[in-house]
Protein backbone atom coordinates (compact mmCIF):
# COMPACT_ATOMS: atom_id res chain seq x y z
CA UNK A 1 0.00 0.00 0.00
CA UNK A 2 1.69 3.41 -0.67
CA UNK A 3 1.69 5.85 1.58
CA UNK A 4 2.57 9.61 1.88
CA UNK A 5 6.28 10.88 2.54
CA UNK A 6 7.17 14.24 3.92
CA UNK A 7 9.81 15.61 2.28
CA UNK A 8 12.22 18.34 2.13
CA UNK A 9 13.81 20.10 -0.95
CA UNK A 10 17.48 18.61 0.11
CA UNK A 11 15.77 15.01 0.30
CA UNK A 12 14.15 15.65 -2.90
CA UNK A 13 17.57 16.61 -4.49
CA UNK A 14 19.15 13.59 -2.84
CA UNK A 15 16.21 10.94 -3.82
CA UNK A 16 16.42 12.35 -7.71
CA UNK A 17 20.22 11.57 -7.63
CA UNK A 18 19.74 8.40 -6.17
CA UNK A 19 17.28 7.39 -8.89
CA UNK A 20 19.86 8.29 -11.49
CA UNK A 21 22.76 6.53 -9.81
CA UNK A 22 20.26 3.14 -9.69
CA UNK A 23 19.74 3.47 -13.68
CA UNK A 24 23.65 4.30 -13.73
CA UNK A 25 23.47 7.61 -15.57
CA UNK A 26 25.37 9.21 -12.94
CA UNK A 27 28.73 8.27 -11.35
CA UNK A 28 29.19 8.24 -7.72
CA UNK A 29 31.66 11.28 -8.18
CA UNK A 30 29.01 13.35 -10.37
CA UNK A 31 26.32 12.69 -7.29
CA UNK A 32 28.63 13.87 -4.50
CA UNK A 33 29.71 16.72 -6.41
CA UNK A 34 26.10 17.83 -7.11
CA UNK A 35 25.48 16.95 -3.48
CA UNK A 36 28.31 18.24 -1.88
CA UNK A 37 28.85 14.31 -0.29
CA UNK A 38 31.81 12.63 0.25
CA UNK A 39 31.58 9.28 -2.55
CA UNK A 40 31.75 7.64 0.46
CA UNK A 41 28.31 8.77 2.08
CA UNK A 42 27.32 8.92 -1.24
CA UNK A 43 27.30 4.83 -1.29
CA UNK A 44 26.03 5.07 2.60
CA UNK A 45 22.92 6.40 0.97
CA UNK A 46 22.46 4.51 -2.42
CA UNK A 47 22.79 1.46 -0.07
CA UNK A 48 19.87 2.82 2.39
CA UNK A 49 18.03 3.44 -0.70
CA UNK A 50 18.17 0.07 -2.13
CA UNK A 51 17.18 -1.23 1.12
CA UNK A 52 14.44 1.44 2.16
CA UNK A 53 13.56 2.99 -0.16
CA UNK A 54 12.67 6.49 -0.70
CA UNK A 55 12.01 6.22 2.88
CA UNK A 56 15.11 5.72 3.96
CA UNK A 57 15.92 9.27 2.72
CA UNK A 58 13.96 11.02 5.25
CA UNK A 59 15.31 12.33 8.13
CA UNK A 60 15.38 9.89 11.10
CA UNK A 61 14.78 13.02 13.19
CA UNK A 62 11.55 14.58 11.95
CA UNK A 63 8.87 14.75 14.05
CA UNK A 64 11.00 14.28 17.41
CA UNK A 65 12.24 16.56 20.25
CA UNK A 66 15.65 17.81 19.59
CA UNK A 67 18.50 16.31 21.83
CA UNK A 68 19.44 19.87 22.91
CA UNK A 69 15.75 21.25 23.72
CA UNK A 70 15.54 23.05 27.59
CA UNK A 71 13.68 20.81 29.48
CA UNK A 72 10.18 21.56 30.14
CA UNK A 73 11.56 22.32 34.11
CA UNK A 74 14.51 24.23 33.38
CA UNK A 75 11.55 26.70 31.08
CA UNK A 76 9.41 27.12 33.96
CA UNK A 77 11.79 28.40 36.21
CA UNK A 78 13.45 30.55 33.67
CA UNK A 79 9.56 32.15 32.92
CA UNK A 80 8.89 32.18 36.80
CA UNK A 81 11.92 34.21 37.30
CA UNK A 82 11.65 36.68 34.39
CA UNK A 83 8.06 37.66 34.99
CA UNK A 84 8.96 38.55 38.60
CA UNK A 85 12.59 38.90 39.94
CA UNK A 86 14.29 39.87 36.85
CA UNK A 87 10.27 41.19 35.30
CA UNK A 88 11.67 44.30 32.52
CA UNK A 89 15.56 43.10 31.87
CA UNK A 90 16.37 42.58 28.65
CA UNK A 91 17.08 39.35 26.90
CA UNK A 92 21.23 39.62 27.29
CA UNK A 93 21.01 40.95 30.97
CA UNK A 94 18.33 38.60 32.09
CA UNK A 95 20.34 35.64 30.47
CA UNK A 96 23.45 37.06 32.59
CA UNK A 97 21.30 36.69 35.66
CA UNK A 98 19.92 33.23 35.45
CA UNK A 99 23.15 31.45 34.87
CA UNK A 100 25.36 33.23 37.21
CA UNK A 101 22.93 33.72 40.27
CA UNK A 102 20.37 31.22 39.32
CA UNK A 103 22.70 28.26 37.93
CA UNK A 104 20.23 27.59 34.74
CA UNK A 105 22.23 25.82 31.84
CA UNK A 106 20.40 27.79 28.38
CA UNK A 107 21.81 30.10 25.89
CA UNK A 108 20.86 33.84 25.99
CA UNK A 109 18.75 33.16 22.74
CA UNK A 110 16.75 30.46 24.20
CA UNK A 111 16.35 33.67 26.98
CA UNK A 112 15.56 35.79 24.37
CA UNK A 113 13.29 33.41 21.97
CA UNK A 114 11.26 32.45 25.47
CA UNK A 115 10.49 35.99 26.75
CA UNK A 116 9.71 36.80 22.60
CA UNK A 117 6.97 33.88 23.07
CA UNK A 118 5.74 35.13 26.45
CA UNK A 119 5.69 38.74 25.26
CA UNK A 120 7.88 39.91 27.87
CA UNK A 121 10.16 41.20 24.88
CA UNK A 122 9.41 42.74 21.45
CA UNK A 123 11.90 41.93 18.61
CA UNK A 124 13.36 45.36 17.08
CA UNK A 125 14.05 46.01 13.70
CA UNK A 126 17.33 47.57 13.41
CA UNK A 127 17.20 51.04 12.34
CA UNK A 128 18.63 52.26 9.27
CA UNK A 129 22.15 53.68 10.66
CA UNK A 130 23.89 56.81 10.57
CA UNK A 131 26.91 57.17 8.62
CA UNK A 132 29.66 58.90 10.99
CA UNK A 133 33.16 59.33 10.06
CA UNK A 134 34.97 56.50 12.57
CA UNK A 135 37.55 57.64 15.15
CA UNK A 136 40.27 54.60 16.59
CA UNK A 137 40.55 54.38 20.09
CA UNK A 138 43.72 56.22 21.36
CA UNK A 139 46.51 53.83 22.16
CA UNK A 140 47.16 54.69 25.92
CA UNK A 141 45.02 54.02 28.86
CA UNK A 142 44.45 57.41 30.52
CA UNK A 143 45.36 59.39 27.18
CA UNK A 144 42.23 60.39 26.80
CA UNK A 145 39.05 60.08 29.32
CA UNK A 146 34.96 60.90 28.16
CA UNK A 147 33.66 62.53 30.65
CA UNK A 148 29.43 62.98 30.90
CA UNK A 149 26.41 63.54 33.42
CA UNK A 150 23.30 61.79 32.87
CA UNK A 151 20.33 62.88 34.30
CA UNK A 152 17.90 59.59 34.91
CA UNK A 153 15.25 57.45 37.49
CA UNK A 154 18.19 55.96 38.72
CA UNK A 155 16.50 54.71 41.75
CA UNK A 156 13.23 53.80 39.82
CA UNK A 157 11.21 56.18 42.19
CA UNK A 158 12.97 54.90 45.62
CA UNK A 159 15.17 57.87 46.09
CA UNK A 160 14.28 61.25 44.12
CA UNK A 161 16.31 62.12 41.29
CA UNK A 162 19.52 62.26 41.01
CA UNK A 163 22.85 62.42 37.50
CA UNK A 164 24.93 59.61 37.53
CA UNK A 165 28.55 61.32 36.27
CA UNK A 166 30.27 59.09 34.48
CA UNK A 167 34.33 58.59 33.41
CA UNK A 168 35.26 56.29 30.53
CA UNK A 169 38.61 55.69 29.00
CA UNK A 170 38.99 56.52 25.40
CA UNK A 171 41.83 53.22 24.63
CA UNK A 172 40.16 50.45 26.51
CA UNK A 173 36.41 51.39 27.03
CA UNK A 174 36.72 51.05 30.70
CA UNK A 175 34.97 52.73 33.44
CA UNK A 176 37.43 55.04 35.78
CA UNK A 177 35.37 56.83 37.77
CA UNK A 178 31.01 56.98 38.69
CA UNK A 179 29.44 59.10 40.86
CA UNK A 180 25.85 59.80 42.00
CA UNK A 181 25.23 63.40 42.76
CA UNK A 182 22.02 66.00 43.26
CA UNK A 183 23.09 67.73 40.17
CA UNK A 184 25.80 68.64 37.31
CA UNK A 185 28.21 71.30 38.49
CA UNK A 186 31.40 71.99 39.04
CA UNK A 187 32.27 70.85 43.07
CA UNK A 188 30.50 67.48 42.10
CA UNK A 189 32.77 67.34 39.25
CA UNK A 190 35.59 68.29 41.34
CA UNK A 191 34.76 65.73 43.58
CA UNK A 192 34.68 62.62 41.14
CA UNK A 193 37.79 64.07 39.41
CA UNK A 194 39.36 63.90 42.37
CA UNK A 195 38.54 60.70 43.75
CA UNK A 196 39.79 59.42 39.79
CA UNK A 197 43.09 61.06 40.50
CA UNK A 198 43.98 59.81 43.54
CA UNK A 199 43.23 56.28 42.04
CA UNK A 200 44.75 56.40 38.67
CA UNK A 201 46.75 59.66 38.81
CA UNK A 202 46.14 62.59 36.33
CA UNK A 203 45.39 61.70 32.43
CA UNK A 204 46.59 63.53 29.53
CA UNK A 205 43.16 65.29 28.69
CA UNK A 206 39.37 64.83 29.32
CA UNK A 207 36.95 64.64 26.19
CA UNK A 208 33.47 66.68 27.39
CA UNK A 209 30.45 68.42 26.09
CA UNK A 210 30.18 71.87 25.52
CA UNK A 211 28.56 72.21 29.00
CA UNK A 212 29.09 75.95 31.04
CA UNK A 213 30.94 73.71 33.61
CA UNK A 214 33.91 73.17 31.05
CA UNK A 215 33.85 75.94 28.40
CA UNK A 216 32.98 79.68 28.12
CA UNK A 217 30.06 79.40 25.53
CA UNK A 218 29.10 83.36 25.69
CA UNK A 219 32.37 85.38 25.79
CA UNK A 220 31.55 88.88 26.85
CA UNK A 221 33.86 91.69 26.09
CA UNK A 222 35.78 93.43 28.92
CA UNK A 223 38.18 91.51 31.27
CA UNK A 224 35.89 88.22 31.87
CA UNK A 225 37.95 85.55 31.93
CA UNK A 226 38.26 82.76 29.45
CA UNK A 227 38.22 79.99 31.56
CA UNK A 228 35.61 77.94 33.67
CA UNK A 229 36.18 77.32 36.71
CA UNK A 230 36.82 73.79 35.89
CA UNK A 231 39.08 74.89 33.06
CA UNK A 232 40.73 76.45 35.48
CA UNK A 233 41.60 74.05 38.15
CA UNK A 234 42.39 71.61 35.12
CA UNK A 235 45.03 73.79 33.83
CA UNK A 236 46.03 73.91 36.99
CA UNK A 237 46.78 70.06 37.39
CA UNK A 238 48.21 70.07 33.37
CA UNK A 239 45.21 68.59 32.37
CA UNK A 240 43.80 69.40 29.23
CA UNK A 241 40.31 69.87 28.42
CA UNK A 242 38.70 69.24 24.64
CA UNK A 243 35.11 69.73 23.76
CA UNK A 244 33.24 67.89 21.65
CA UNK A 245 31.22 69.74 18.72
CA UNK A 246 28.20 66.99 18.28
CA UNK A 247 27.23 63.81 20.62
CA UNK A 248 28.33 61.26 17.76
CA UNK A 249 31.76 62.53 18.10
CA UNK A 250 31.82 61.42 21.99
CA UNK A 251 29.82 58.56 21.18
CA UNK A 252 31.69 56.16 23.48
CA UNK A 253 30.53 58.07 27.12
CA UNK A 254 27.23 58.39 25.13
CA UNK A 255 26.76 54.84 23.86
CA UNK A 256 28.33 53.46 27.73
CA UNK A 257 25.62 55.92 29.10
CA UNK A 258 22.31 54.07 27.40
CA UNK A 259 24.16 50.77 28.50
CA UNK A 260 24.30 51.90 32.21
CA UNK A 261 20.38 53.11 31.94
CA UNK A 262 19.56 49.60 31.47
CA UNK A 263 21.73 47.60 33.85
CA UNK A 264 22.57 49.78 36.83
CA UNK A 265 18.73 50.74 38.27
CA UNK A 266 18.18 46.25 38.15
CA UNK A 267 21.65 45.72 39.57
CA UNK A 268 20.05 48.38 42.64
CA UNK A 269 17.01 46.86 42.45
CA UNK A 270 18.21 43.13 42.75
CA UNK A 271 20.52 44.75 45.96
CA UNK A 272 17.22 46.94 47.31
CA UNK A 273 19.60 49.96 47.05
CA UNK A 274 17.52 53.07 47.66
CA UNK A 275 19.64 55.64 49.26
CA UNK A 276 22.00 58.04 46.89
CA UNK A 277 24.58 57.36 49.83
CA UNK A 278 24.09 53.28 48.92
CA UNK A 279 24.46 53.61 45.67
CA UNK A 280 27.94 55.05 45.60
CA UNK A 281 28.68 52.78 47.88
CA UNK A 282 27.83 50.00 45.57
CA UNK A 283 29.66 51.72 42.15
CA UNK A 284 33.05 49.97 42.43
CA UNK A 285 31.54 46.59 42.69
CA UNK A 286 29.52 47.69 39.86
CA UNK A 287 32.95 49.35 38.08
CA UNK A 288 35.03 46.26 38.29
CA UNK A 289 32.21 43.54 37.29
CA UNK A 290 31.39 46.00 33.81
CA UNK A 291 34.99 46.35 32.90
CA UNK A 292 36.27 42.72 33.24
CA UNK A 293 32.41 41.88 31.35
CA UNK A 294 33.15 45.01 28.33
CA UNK A 295 36.73 46.11 28.98
CA UNK A 296 39.50 46.37 26.35
CA UNK A 297 43.03 45.80 25.65
CA UNK A 298 45.06 49.03 24.48
CA UNK A 299 47.10 48.74 21.87
CA UNK A 300 49.92 50.19 23.83
CA UNK A 301 51.16 49.04 27.31
CA UNK A 302 52.23 52.62 28.10
CA UNK A 303 50.15 53.92 30.72
CA UNK A 304 49.89 57.91 30.37
CA UNK A 305 48.72 58.92 33.67
CA UNK A 306 50.58 61.05 35.90
CA UNK A 307 51.22 60.11 39.36
CA UNK A 308 50.07 63.72 42.00
CA UNK A 309 53.10 65.14 43.48
CA UNK A 310 53.15 67.36 46.27
CA UNK A 311 52.99 70.41 43.94
CA UNK A 312 49.83 69.22 43.49
CA UNK A 313 47.72 70.45 46.03
CA UNK A 314 44.09 69.40 44.68
CA UNK A 315 42.41 70.85 48.43
CA UNK A 316 43.28 74.36 46.53
CA UNK A 317 43.18 73.79 43.37
CA UNK A 318 39.33 72.00 43.56
CA UNK A 319 37.96 75.18 44.64
CA UNK A 320 35.79 78.30 43.67
CA UNK A 321 38.07 80.47 43.14
CA UNK A 322 37.46 84.63 42.57
CA UNK A 323 39.90 87.70 42.48
CA UNK A 324 39.19 90.83 44.63
CA UNK A 325 40.71 93.93 45.47
CA UNK A 326 41.21 95.27 49.21
CA UNK A 327 39.75 98.73 49.83
CA UNK A 328 41.58 100.79 52.10
CA UNK A 329 39.93 99.74 55.19
CA UNK A 330 41.11 96.11 54.29
CA UNK A 331 38.29 94.85 53.36
CA UNK A 332 36.39 92.64 50.10
CA UNK A 333 32.88 91.91 49.58
CA UNK A 334 32.26 88.36 48.26
CA UNK A 335 28.44 86.83 47.69
CA UNK A 336 26.98 89.58 49.57
CA UNK A 337 29.36 89.85 52.30
CA UNK A 338 32.01 91.95 53.75
CA UNK A 339 34.99 90.48 55.24
CA UNK A 340 37.53 92.16 57.06
CA UNK A 341 41.26 91.09 56.87
CA UNK A 342 42.43 91.09 60.29
CA UNK A 343 46.46 91.92 60.12
CA UNK A 344 48.94 93.40 62.73
CA UNK A 345 51.01 94.72 59.74
CA UNK A 346 49.88 98.83 58.92
CA UNK A 347 46.92 98.86 56.85
CA UNK A 348 48.58 100.48 54.25
CA UNK A 349 51.23 98.24 52.68
CA UNK A 350 48.10 95.91 52.12
CA UNK A 351 45.73 98.43 50.21
CA UNK A 352 44.91 97.89 46.73
CA UNK A 353 46.34 94.27 46.97
CA UNK A 354 44.92 91.53 44.40
CA UNK A 355 43.89 88.55 46.76
CA UNK A 356 42.34 85.43 45.95
CA UNK A 357 38.77 83.98 47.46
CA UNK A 358 38.93 80.11 47.47
CA UNK A 359 34.92 78.46 48.20
CA UNK A 360 35.04 74.58 48.59
CA UNK A 361 32.11 71.95 48.80
CA UNK A 362 31.62 72.94 52.74
CA UNK A 363 31.09 76.56 51.61
CA UNK A 364 33.94 77.25 53.55
CA UNK A 365 36.01 80.08 51.99
CA UNK A 366 40.01 80.80 52.46
CA UNK A 367 41.40 84.12 51.38
CA UNK A 368 45.06 84.18 49.90
CA UNK A 369 47.44 86.62 49.07
CA UNK A 370 50.58 85.24 46.72
CA UNK A 371 49.78 82.20 48.15
CA UNK A 372 49.42 82.88 52.08
CA UNK A 373 46.17 82.14 53.78
CA UNK A 374 44.82 85.62 55.25
CA UNK A 375 42.96 85.81 58.43
CA UNK A 376 39.54 87.06 58.23
CA UNK A 377 36.36 88.26 60.41
CA UNK A 378 32.99 88.82 58.54
CA UNK A 379 31.89 92.64 58.95
CA UNK A 380 29.05 93.05 57.33
CA UNK A 381 26.29 90.28 55.73
CA UNK A 382 23.30 91.41 53.53
CA UNK A 383 19.74 89.87 53.01
CA UNK A 384 20.24 87.56 50.17
CA UNK A 385 18.11 88.63 47.12
CA UNK A 386 17.01 86.79 43.96
CA UNK A 387 20.06 84.19 42.79
CA UNK A 388 21.44 83.62 39.53
CA UNK A 389 20.76 80.06 38.63
CA UNK A 390 21.98 77.94 35.63
CA UNK A 391 19.87 75.48 33.70
CA UNK A 392 21.59 72.49 35.07
CA UNK A 393 20.70 73.35 38.76
CA UNK A 394 17.07 74.51 38.09
CA UNK A 395 15.60 71.33 39.10
CA UNK A 396 17.26 70.93 42.59
CA UNK A 397 16.55 74.62 43.06
CA UNK A 398 13.25 74.41 42.63
CA UNK A 399 12.47 70.87 44.74
CA UNK A 400 10.44 71.28 47.43
CA UNK A 401 12.37 71.62 50.67
CA UNK A 402 12.14 68.58 53.01
CA UNK A 403 10.42 69.24 56.17
CA UNK A 404 10.93 67.13 59.52
CA UNK A 405 9.24 64.25 59.49
CA UNK A 406 6.68 63.64 62.79
CA UNK A 407 8.10 61.00 65.54
CA UNK A 408 7.00 57.48 64.87
CA UNK A 409 4.15 56.15 66.94
CA UNK A 410 6.57 54.05 68.70
CA UNK A 411 9.13 56.88 69.51
CA UNK A 412 9.83 57.47 73.24
CA UNK A 413 8.58 61.05 73.11
CA UNK A 414 4.86 59.64 72.34
CA UNK A 415 5.41 57.35 75.85
CA UNK A 416 5.03 60.04 78.26
CA UNK A 417 6.01 63.15 79.15
CA UNK A 418 6.97 64.59 83.12
CA UNK A 419 5.79 67.78 84.40
CA UNK A 420 7.26 69.75 87.39
CA UNK A 421 4.30 68.16 89.98
CA UNK A 422 4.52 64.73 88.81
CA UNK A 423 6.71 62.40 91.43
CA UNK A 424 9.88 61.00 90.45
CA UNK A 425 8.98 57.91 88.53
CA UNK A 426 5.61 58.89 87.81
CA UNK A 427 5.72 60.11 84.32
CA UNK A 428 2.14 61.02 82.70
CA UNK A 429 1.16 59.29 79.68
CA UNK A 430 0.07 61.11 76.92
CA UNK A 431 -3.39 60.38 75.06
CA UNK A 432 -3.13 57.85 72.08
CA UNK A 433 -2.42 59.34 68.99
CA UNK A 434 -2.35 62.59 70.66
CA UNK A 435 1.18 64.29 69.05
CA UNK A 436 -0.24 68.03 69.07
CA UNK A 437 2.29 68.95 72.02
CA UNK A 438 4.85 67.43 70.06
CA UNK A 439 4.02 69.38 66.74
CA UNK A 440 4.04 72.55 68.84
CA UNK A 441 7.30 72.07 70.56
Amino acid sequence: MDRLLEMSTKELSRLEVMQRLMEKRMSQKEGGRILGLSVRQIKRLLRTYRKEGAAGLVSKHRGRKGNNRLSEEVQKKALNLLKTKYRGFGPTLAHEKLVEREKLKLSDESVRQLMIAEGLWKARKAKKGVVHQLRERRACFGELVQIDGSPHDWFEGRAAGCVLLVFIDDATGKLVQLRFVESESFFSYCQAAEGYFRQFGKPVAFYSDKNSIFRVNIPSTGASPTLTQFGRAMQELEIAIICANTPQAKGRVERVIQTLQDRLPKEMRLRRISTLTEGNAYLPEFLQDFNQRFGEQPRSTVDAHRPLTTQDDLARSLTWQETRTLSKNLTLQFQKTVYQIQTQRPSYAWRNAQVTICVNDQNEITILYNGKVLPYSIYHQQVKQAEIVSAKQLDLALQPKRLPTKPAPDHPWRSGFATPLSKPGNVTPAPPGDSSILENR
